[in-house]
């Protein structure tokens, strides 16, 4: 296999490992909704401790073992990933009070808004300039969240927090040389004991909802580990694969479902000022898709010129 295949051949697995992780979050809204009846905090509780249980499996069985174990050894890299730990469990309490509180379609803007975020973090952290287009796609969003603070007094504070979040996550993890399933796995780590603390609390105070409700709905409440570990390992996968800027451009997916499931199937408020805040991140996407697609093109016949793979 020539360096030329195998350059596509690694496009080809982070497209596809970014096309995954964002349908599987697309549709999450829907997952979250069905143990809604749990409070966030456990909820996220739980997904920390089930995402441990399923990534050290996964890690045991495609033999990291000693690459997990290795970690231990790297201070450096334990710091890292603890931030990146904090900032994901961060993004996930946003999200699932935000799907269960009628803000799934706040939290879908704040997905819409994340690309424009990553390419203004790739500026600013990995010296990724910032073209005319970047700079009205970032204008038209920012007028976009100006637009509803102006219209009905209210900043969207979610989905501001949701889009930051996450955009610092993938930064921190662009920046750290781990595999995307040992990564996550340490990140477990880190989150585990806490969670374990606060689920031994909520028991004690007799106010734990796990163990509770049928099975069913334990069960859900288990499997949000895997719903957890599997789009992130996509995620993490694709952002080692692909430049910041592209994995943005792919994630639309998400947020498009999210906002569908947000106006056609949970009947959270639309207003025209809701209306005219997303035409304008629309116009912001566009700008920034279109520009992007065209820079994509321009690289590719300038390597096809030159002979480079």
């Amino acid at each position: 296999m020539n360096q030329s295949t195998e350059s596509d051949h690694e496009v080809k697995v982070g497209v596809l490992s970014a096309l995954g992780a964002f349908i599987i979050w697309g549709l999450s809204p829907l997952y979250y909704r069905a143990i809604g009846e749990a409070p966030a905090l456990e909820i996220i509780a739980h997904r920390a401790i089930w995402s441990l249980f399923f990534t050290l499996l996964m890690v045991g069985f495609s033999g990291q073992i000693r690459a997990l174990i290795s970690l231990f050894r790297d201070y450096k890299i334990q710091l890292i990933l603890l931030l990146s730990s904090l900032l994901v469990s961060v993004n996930w309490l946003g999200f699932i009070w935000a799907v269960n509180n009628g803000k799934a379609l706040e939290a879908s803007m704040g997905y819409f808004i994340m690309p424009i975020v990553m390419v203004l973090l790739g500026r600013l952290f990995l010296d990724e300039r910032l073209n005319r287009n970047q700079i009205i796609s970032l204008l038209l969003v920012c007028l976009g969240v100006l637009n509803l603070l102006v219209a009905i007094r209210q900043l969207p504070w979610i989905a501001l927090l949701l889009a930051i979040s996450f955009g610092f996550y993938s930064l921190v993890r662009k920046k750290v040389a781990v595999n995307a399933l040992v990564g996550l796995t340490m990140e477990c780590l880190f989150l585990a004991p806490l969670a374990l603390v606060y689920l031994l609390f909520l028991n004690r105070q007799e106010t734990l909802v796990f163990g509770s409700r049928e099975i069913g709905f334990d069960l859900l409440l288990i499997g949000s580990g895997l719903m957890t570990a599997l789009p992130l390992i996509l995620f993490t996968s694709a952002s080692k694969r692909l430049r910041l800027g592209t994995v943005g451009l792919l994630q639309y997916l998400n947020p498009t479902c999210q906002f569908l499931l947000a106006v056609f199937l949970f009947n959270e408020p639309f207003s025209a000022h809701h209306l005219n805040t997303f035409i304008l991140i629309w116009a912001g996407l566009a700008i920034f898709t279109l520009d992007s697609r065209n820079r994509m093109k321009r690289e590719s016949l300038a390597r096809k010129l030159t002979g480079m793979p």
